[in-house]
């Protein structure tokens, strides 16, 4: 069925040229495949992270079994392909992966220069420095001359040459291609900070011997909207890459959840309703099934579950929800209606 409806979304194209009739090619080609191949991270815990059993978690993952979701009925139709911040956006370019889902910020550079399109912000975040509880630092402006450990390639090294310039203060970078050497050269005392997203510091902190001996400074120095990303010039992935990303927040929203989903088919709310593909249909203009959003509900759940499972207070990593709760709930995540 779902070939059917990739076939009826190109015989829409007809008469608007050869350029709009290709945009439907990722879809076709991760059809004929059989599953979504997804670019994460090498390993940040409640983001992407895999298991000894190289099972694959996190909110970034989860957003990726979104995807398959949507697509194939199926959370389990993905496969992750591990990248570091200098590969991750050539790899996209390159056609190696359909979407990267990787804690990749959202600058106008990269959105303008790389042949990519930033789909939403997953997780709005912002750059931070943990130091140890032992040196007694209290606030990131006590860290004039520190060595500071980062990695290469991100947008973490010019938020720190601004910020630390902007404070008339001197610092010396210590800085390593691979996430792991970071953390590992911070550990082994070889930089006295380690900078990165304040979210990912709280990740790294949280798989220490004894996390409470390092603590996170107040300052948070820079935004950090961190989100999907697909090649650019595919309206139709697109497209689908978006509202699946929608779909997540405004299930949460209309308190549609893993556990009520199929109760939530008799609902009376139209809002709710068109979400779950019992009242009109969203999911042909996409190449998808009409209940397509109905199966990221049901195989993965709502971003507030996710949320939760990740990063919430009851995880290890213990994030409060902050700016990416719900506009309605004092954030500012915000899903635009299906109608």
């Amino acid at each position: 069925m779902q070939k059917t409806l990739v076939t009826i979304a190109l015989a829409a194209t007809v008469g608007l040229g050869a350029t709009a009739a290709a945009q439907a090619g990722i879809l076709e080609d991760v059809m004929a495949k059989g599953y979504v191949q997804c670019g994460v991270t090498s390993g940040v815990a409640g983001f992407s992270a895999p298991d000894s059993n190289n099972v694959w978690t996190g909110l970034e993952v989860d957003y990726c079994r979104a995807l398959a979701a949507a697509v194939f009925n199926d959370a389990d139709a993905v496969r992750f392909t591990s990248l570091t911040g200098q590969e991750r956006f050539t790899a996209l370019s390159a056609g190696e992966i359909d979407v990267l889902s990787r804690a990749a910020t959202w600058t106008m550079s990269r959105d303008t220069q790389l042949g990519i399109s930033f789909v939403g912000t997953m997780f709005y975040d912002g750059q931070g420095f943990m130091v140890r509880k032992s040196d007694g630092i209290e606030s990131a402006l006590d860290l004039s001359g520190a060595a500071i450990c980062m990695k290469s390639g991100t947008t973490t090294e010019l938020n720190a040459a601004d910020y630390f310039a902007a404070n008339g203060m001197e610092f010396n970078t210590v800085v390593f291609v691979d996430k792991d050497e970071v953390v590992k050269a911070y550990e082994d005392g070889r930089c006295d900070v380690y900078t990165t997203d304040s979210s990912a510091l709280a990740a790294e902190r949280s798989k220490f011997a004894v996390p409470n001996d390092h603590i996170i400074l107040p300052e948070i120095i820079s935004k950090e909207p961190l989100g999907p990303v697909v090649r650019a010039g595919d309206t139709t992935w697109f497209n689908i890459a978006r509202w699946t990303y929608f779909a997540l927040l405004e299930s949460e929203e209309l308190g549609v959840s893993q556990a009520n989903v199929d109760e939530m088919l008799g609902s009376d709310n139209p809002a709710i309703k068109r979400l779950l593909g019992v009242e009109g249909d969203f999911g042909t203009p996409l190449g998808l099934t009409k209940d397509w959003a109905y199966q990221i509900v049901k195989l993965v759940g709502n971003y507030a579950e996710s949320y939760d499972r990740n990063l919430g207070p009851a995880t290890p990593i213990g994030l409060e929800r902050g700016l990416n709760a719900l506009w309605k709930n004092g954030g500012i995540q915000y899903a635009p209606p299906i109608r």
